[in-house]
């Protein structure tokens, strides 16, 4: 849906332990952690832009101005290693653009999920464990890089190889068979030598290889082997390991670096894409300007081939400036006086939007989108690794007054771990969301026979509106049955810095605290665009970011692998149906519920409704980018 009067957001970042903690202090030390205003000044790659924003009323737009809540983190600018890219992702689909897309008007008009072709046309096998990409040919990155498949192989095999030769690199996703591939050093240096546009027939040898799970059979086709069918392959290519960039420009200024040491030579120094927009000039922690790219393959598309996907559309002004400023009235402000035409506005300035609606509308999810709240439960620190104790403070809650307080009331029940756009996989069994219930609670916590019940951490991270706001009403809620809790408030980094895989997260579980809002009680959005994503992330034992429960089963996991062994739905949903009664039952979550608004840290993205007519916003709920996807943004004035 290209949005207009109402419309939406969400959050997702991802990690492997280790490599967080590293770009953590590598971010920290480079200042990227919150967020000045626009007066900062750093150093810049260009000086032939400008980063003021400029219309008249009912005239043209020349530069499209965006008032952010947050500055990418970690790792600035920087694409290079995934499932750590930075969220929010300012360049998502303007600079980097992916091989597979998706229908988004269909997506948030209905909910129906349809894959389209990106850069590659695509096919699969008739048990969808074998895909084949065929990359549109005289797409060139934005420095004039050809892109090919050679590029392609790089990078996912680049990634791989930064993730530690982790077999779940593509979004949490352990799809691929890596037993017998011998990538690393040697291999890098081949390709140092070798480059990937033109290849040396020994670095063709290698890719060509398909005893290997990703290959190539030409310059431009790419093929990949699963371990076994997953139907939504397709959904896992458009976020984070799926954003296509240039990786001859890797190899000429450094390469990848090591999994133990990512470069940041590309935090500062964006690396091309085949997006409509080229980064032109930025400054740390204050703005990015961005500018259509004058060598962009779809330029030529005509009226109709841009409408059919509008993620392809080259962009309706020159200039876009997106400012990561911390101050929300500082943001309404800019708004209302047109110095911004989009911008964030957070729970404590939100009446002033809801009170002028003659000029702004801003973004409302529908209600099948996959923004969620979750609360973790550790089950493996005590007293929460007592069955008893957690249904006890799922039920003990004030779900409705919690959606008030830090939602806006903007917020529904719902049982995870799947969400509603997943109609096929959602609920299965039809169970009632955990609801307030003090007298059953306090029943449960009886029954957990706890004689001195010890005072529950619950972690916050700073700066977060709808997390504080919602850490009062569950403190106050569980105070009602007798469980004293400790808010404890913590910058960003450090709220992170704790938290890793399913493996890592039990061995420390200590350190996460009894309670812990998931990515610190901002919105989660999803990895990737599959029913999978959310039983990954939150509940299986390969979890490499999202599972703050330290949470796993047998009979969820064998769910969990249902998703990518079998294209059988009716085998998918019996596993998912008794992997739905024991989440219900282990309570590891309580799932606070699903969020109407786009902003994560409560409120939304607000646009001037005299100005802009609509645009288009991440498909996967923000788990990639809280943006607007710019290059579709349209205005009232027909630009």
């Amino acid at each position: 849906m290209i949005f207009a009067a109402t419309e939406r957001t969400a959050v997702g970042r991802t990690a492997i332990a280790v490599i967080v903690v590293i770009l953590l202090v590598v971010a920290a030390a480079a200042g990227v952690y919150y967020y000045s205003s626009r007066t900062s000044t750093t150093s810049s790659i260009s000086s032939s832009s400008s980063t003021s924003s400029s219309s008249s009323a009912g005239g043209a737009v020349n530069t499209l101005s965006i008032d952010s809540w947050s500055w990418p983190f970690p790792g600035d600018l920087s694409v290079l290693n995934t499932p750590v890219s930075p969220w929010p992702e300012w360049q998502y689909m303007t600079v980097y653009q992916t091989l597979v897309t998706v229908n988004d008007t269909k997506l948030w008009d209905t909910g129906t999920v349809q894959f389209e072709p990106g850069l590659a046309n695509y096919t699969s096998s008739d048990n969808n464990q074998t895909w084949t990409f065929n990359l549109r040919q005289n797409v060139k990155f934005s420095n004039g890089d050809p892109l090919n498949a050679y590029q392609v192989w790089l990078e996912f095999y680049g990634v791989y190889y930064l993730n530690g030769n982790s077999s779940t690199w593509l979004n949490n996703y352990n799809v691929f068979n890596y037993t017998g591939v011998n990538f690393g050093p040697s291999t890098l240096a081949l390709f140092n030598q070798s480059g990937v546009i033109n290849p040396s027939a020994q670095a063709l040898t290698v890719m060509e290889n398909d005893s290997w799970p990703i290959y190539v059979t030409g310059p431009y086709q790419l093929v990949m082997h699963l371990t076994g069918p997953f139907d939504w392959l397709p959904g896992t290519l458009l976020t984070y390991g799926g954003l296509i960039y240039d990786t001859q420009y890797v190899l000429d200024h450094g390469g990848f670096g090591t999994p133990a040491s990512p470069s940041t030579y590309f935090n500062l120094n964006p690396i091309p894409g085949t997006g409509p927009y080229v980064v032109s000039q930025f400054s740390v922690n204050a703005y990015v300007n961005f500018t259509q790219s004058p060598t962009y393959w779809g330029d030529n598309l005509t009226a109709n081939q841009v409408k059919a996907q509008p993620l392809f559309d080259p962009g309706h002004v020159k200039n876009v400036v997106v400012y990561a400023n911390s101050d929300d009235l500082s943001r309404y402000i800019n708004l209302e006086h047109g110095t911004a035409q989009i911008a964030d506005i957070e729970s404590s300035d939100w009446s002033l939007v809801t009170s002028n609606p003659s000029q702004f509308g801003y973004v409302q999810l529908p209600p099948w989108a996959g923004l969620v709240s979750v609360l973790g439960l550790n089950t493996q620190e005590y007293p929460t690794n007592i069955t008893l104790v957690r249904q006890a403070i799922v039920h003990a809650i004030n779900y409705t007054d919690l959606y008030d307080a830090a939602y806006l009331g903007h917020a529904s029940p719902f049982m995870g771990p799947e969400y509603p756009a997943w109609s096929q996989f959602y609920d299965l069994g039809s169970f009632q969301p955990y609801q307030y219930n003090l007298t059953l609670a306090k029943q449960d916590l009886a029954a957990a026979n706890i004689k001195n019940m010890p005072p529950l951490t619950l972690r916050i991270e700073t700066g977060c509106e709808a997390c504080t706001a919602g850490a009062s009403v569950i403190t106050a809620d569980l105070a009602q049955i007798g469980i004293t809790v400790n808010e404890q408030v913590l910058s960003g980094s450090a709220y992170l810095s704790v938290y890793g895989s399913y493996s890592y997260n039990v061995q420390n579980a200590q350190q996460i605290g009894q309670l812990s809002w998931v990515d610190g009680g901002e919105g989660w959005g999803a990895f990737a665009l599959t029913p999978a994503d959310y039983w990954v992330s939150f509940v299986s034992n390969e979890s490499l970011w999202g599972n703050w429960a330290a949470y796993s089963n047998p009979t969820v996991q064998a769910c969990v692998n249902a998703f990518t062994t079998t294209s059988n739905v009716t085998e998918i949903q019996q596993l998912c149906a008794a992997a739905q009664q024991q989440i219900y039952n282990d309570a590891p979550y309580a799932w606070i519920g699903t969020l109407g608004l786009w902003l994560p840290v409560g409120g939304s993205t607000v646009y001037d409704k005299n100005v802009i007519s609509g645009f288009l916003l991440d498909p996967t709920w923000g788990g990639q980018s809280s943006l607007p996807i710019f290059n579709t943004v349209t205005f009232v004035n027909g630009q």
